[in-house]
């Protein structure tokens, strides 16, 4: 079996961590194009041109599915890269994991890029499957490609900012960019963190209180993903399936920014181990 998974950059780290998780024998083949970076502002026409190279590029490897690890990939690119793709090649796109997020009760957070941000996909994303939580809008400029470059003072400001614009009521944070969910945690301590400077007419605690739940995108697309292809999971398996890593379409390793990460150091030594 073998699974392909595109981003623009190394935002498809998280996802292909899942999906090594589930299927550890699987065949794993990680597109990118982060020359090309960042997506975000570049016109739909623009990244559904990029977002075809670096799956075509996959493409040819003979995956069984091609998971589309970027939000700004699947808004836009979806549609041409399924009609591009499928029946041949099941096409599984990235969506904010709004829906679960609402159904926990509490105040909601979307950290997304400022080009998603206020965007009609996203708004329409909240409006479906929002459930009449309040759920607040973050934009996080500058934070994916931190992320993307392992930039550790750049991701630190862009999150410190972020988390500034996040209400102190929230309890549940959306992850709506793929790059972000490498930095999960330190997002989480962010936002969990008490207030430096609590409002003198507050008189409770300036701490969060309970533990911030995060939502990311990359176990369900991993899941969805197996689905397609009529697999079952099997995170008990010894055997250890190949890495190949395409960037800009050529064969290549882990960029070095990948091993910051431990989900990039995870991949490469699960592979090697096979």
């Amino acid at each position: 079996m073998k699974i392909a998974l595109m981003d623009s950059g190394i935002g498809l780290l998280a996802a292909a961590a899942a999906v090594r998780r589930l299927r550890p024998d699987a065949d794993l083949v990680l597109s990118s194009a982060p020359e090309t970076m960042p997506w975000g502002p570049r016109t739909p026409e623009d990244v559904t041109e990029r977002a075809l190279a670096v799956a075509e590029a996959a493409a040819a490897q003979g995956p069984d599915a091609l998971i589309i690890a970027c939000n700004t990939a699947s808004v836009h690119a979806l549609p041409a890269v399924r009609a591009r793709l499928e029946p041949g090649i099941p096409v599984i796109g990235t969506v904010p994991a709004i829906k679960p997020a609402a159904a926990g009760g509490g105040p909601v957070a979307i950290w997304a890029t400022p080009a998603t941000t206020g965007s009609p996909y996203q708004q329409a994303l909240i409006r479906d499957f929002g459930g009449g939580a309040q759920v607040t809008e973050v934009p996080c400029p500058g934070l994916a490609d931190a992320v993307q470059w392992a930039d550790e003072e750049g991701i630190d400001r862009a999150i410190e900012a972020a988390a500034a614009l996040t209400p102190r009521d929230v309890r549940a944070v959306v992850l709506g960019c793929t790059h972000y969910e490498l930095v999960a945690e330190r997002i989480r301590a962010a936002v969990q963190q008490p207030d430096a400077h609590p409002s003198p007419s507050s008189q409770q605690s300036s701490s969060r209180g309970d533990p911030i739940v995060l939502h990311s995108s990359a176990g369900a697309v991993a899941a969805q993903a197996l689905r397609r292809i009529g697999e079952s999971t099997q995170a008990g398996s010894d055997a250890r399936g190949r890495l190949t890593v395409l960037l800009g379409g050529r064969e290549d390793t882990l960029p070095k920014e990948a091993l910051a990460y431990v989900e990039g150091r995870d991949l490469q030594a699960l592979s090697h181990a096979g």
